[in-house]
């Protein structure tokens, strides 16, 4: 009897030490592992909570976003870090997340030590901008280098109510206008209206010739003062040189673009909440998903896209007259990577660089074309897909809604500072947003080669290819060097002669560096580098 309870007592003691060994094990997991979990079903129609729903983590301190100047702050990625099956080398989350090497550049825009108040003003600059939001902002800060050079007050200029957008907003609905006058003080005297004396002046419109430099300004436009007191700049776009300039113009060009041109303060706040929205998420991709209806219209680009999808593109594209373009071979402009990624492509292109299911996608888009049958399978792979209509209620959009420019806006400030930004295509915006990226010290914008992954993703569509581990390792290769790390900007594409050198030239605002960026050597002193 004795013998059977000694046995059963050892039995239980060696099933009470491995259950405490399985607890034990099971703790120090739990201690190193946490993948954490994205219930989006747990919100209707995968909407973010409001504020009043969820206490977020707010960024730091209470400056305007565009004035933040140290460094961008990078979480952790949202999902524990792992080696990327098919990776050439062992990329892990963390190394997807994490901003290029900025190598010591800093901003250093301050005027030179041979700078000198404005002069005084020999008339008035009247400017008429044109385009979108950016191409807008753009011909704005190259106003004000110009009015600088011909001795001009320059009147507060007025936006294109006239384009594809037919948006009504003042330059005071979009851009905080009194900081925009009083910042660049010391630069350009602005008003914000022409003197009623003046109303009735002759005046001299003038299309002013594209990239130019400070001799056409000085030597065609500034002797127009002797005749005229008003000078109208009927368009404000690529009217300045890229390069070739004086340091002081180069230097002021940033200081208004990246200064003094801030939005008004209703759409500061209201990008800053999206921004602090997406962060309950954690780090989060901005993805400028150019895959509107005008935009298809516009490039001919018809891939993936319905017969009747195509016709209505083409109407579209004959209906207006100043779109020259009007027969366009939709394979042809694909093939040569002139096309915006489809939502398919931009889902493919995200899964082989590594970007876990889990990853939050802010979309800074107007409406898709084409809806839910063009996004189905962009969201499947990424169900944290949000939009200024999922993070924001109906009542706070409201303001902004028949606005393209401030709607606009808002997405600028929130694929400023993402974590990641992402364009499907190089227009106008993608451009403006990678450069002040640049500007704010190199935060990551992974750049797409288009030609590349469209011949990958016919490969994959042929049946030659497969998504999987050759696929990651050709893309995640093609993609090593396009992230956003610091170069300089890039000139004229060889041979290129005339109008289309300049045009072939990266943008000023794409690329401040070397102009507005210096690297911060040894010999220098911090304060020379300091933006006051």
């Amino acid at each position: 009897m004795q013998q059977k309870k000694k046995r059963w007592r050892n039995s239980v003691r060696k099933v009470l030490s491995c259950a405490i060994a399985v607890i034990t094990f099971v703790s120090l997991l739990s201690v190193h592992v946490h993948v954490p979990s994205f219930d989006v079903t747990s919100f209707p129609h995968n909407k973010l909570p409001m504020q009043h729903e969820l206490s977020y983590q707010r960024l730091s301190g209470e400056r305007s976003w565009i004035e933040e100047f140290a460094p961008p702050h990078f979480s952790k990625a949202p999902v524990t870090a792992s080696k990327l099956d098919g990776a050439n080398w062992n990329w892990t989350l963390d190394k997807l997340w994490k901003p290029p090497p900025n190598r010591d550049y800093v901003r250093c825009v301050a005027p030179t030590s041979s700078y000198t108040s404005p002069p005084e003003s020999r008339g008035y600059l009247l400017v008429h901008t044109n385009g979108g939001l950016n191409q807008m902002r753009a011909g704005i800060c190259d106003m004000v280098a110009v009015a600088r050079i011909i001795n001009a007050t320059l009147v507060i200029p007025e936006l294109d109510k006239r384009s594809l957008w037919k948006d009504s907003s003042k330059f005071s609905d979009v851009f905080d206008e009194d900081h925009f006058i009083n910042s660049l003080a010391n630069d350009v005297r602005i008003v914000k209206k022409l003197p009623k004396e003046l109303a009735s002046a002759a005046r001299a419109v003038k299309h002013f010739r594209s990239w130019s430099g400070v001799d056409y300004y000085e030597k065609e436009i500034a002797t127009m003062w002797d005749e005229y007191q008003v000078i109208r700049a009927a368009k404000s776009d690529s009217r300045l040189a890229n390069n070739n300039l004086p340091p002081d113009i180069q230097k002021l060009r940033c200081r208004a673009c990246y200064q003094a041109l801030r939005f008004s303060p209703q759409i500061e706040a209201m990008g800053k909440l999206l921004v602090d929205r997406m962060r309950t998420y954690g780090p989060y991709i901005a993805l400028h998903l150019r895959y509107e209806k005008d935009m298809l219209a516009f490039s001919g680009c018809t891939h993936d896209l319905s017969p009747e999808e195509a016709e209505e593109l083409r109407a579209i594209r004959e209906s207006i007259p100043w779109w020259k373009v009007k027969d366009i071979d939709p394979v042809e402009q694909r093939g040569k990577g002139y096309c915006p990624l489809s939502p398919r492509e931009v889902g493919m292109f995200l899964s082989a660089l590594g970007f876990t299911s889990n990853t939050p996608i802010y979309i800074a888009a107007g409406e898709i074309y084409g809806g839910d049958s063009h996004m189905s399978d962009l969201q499947s792979r990424y169900p944290l897909l949000m939009n200024k209509e999922k993070l924001a209620s109906y009542d706070e959009l409201e303001p902004f809604s028949k606005h393209a420019s401030q709607l606009a806006a808002i997405d600028y400030i929130v694929s400023v500072e993402s974590d990641i930004f992402i364009p499907s295509y190089s227009g106008n915006m993608a451009r403006a947003v990678e450069g002040h990226r640049r500007f704010l010290g190199h935060r990551k914008t992974i750049s797409p080669d288009r030609k590349a992954l469209v011949r990958l993703v016919n490969k994959v569509d042929q049946g030659t290819m497969i998504e999987g581990k050759k696929l990651s390792d050709r893309i995640i290769e093609v993609h090593r060097t396009r992230q956003g790390s610091p170069r300089k900007r890039k000139g004229p594409i060889s041979g290129r002669k005339g109008m289309d050198r300049f045009r072939s030239e990266e943008a000023f605002y794409v690329n401040p560096l070397p102009d507005c960026l210096c690297q911060n050597e040894p010999s220098y002193s911090n304060k020379s580098h300091a933006i006051v």
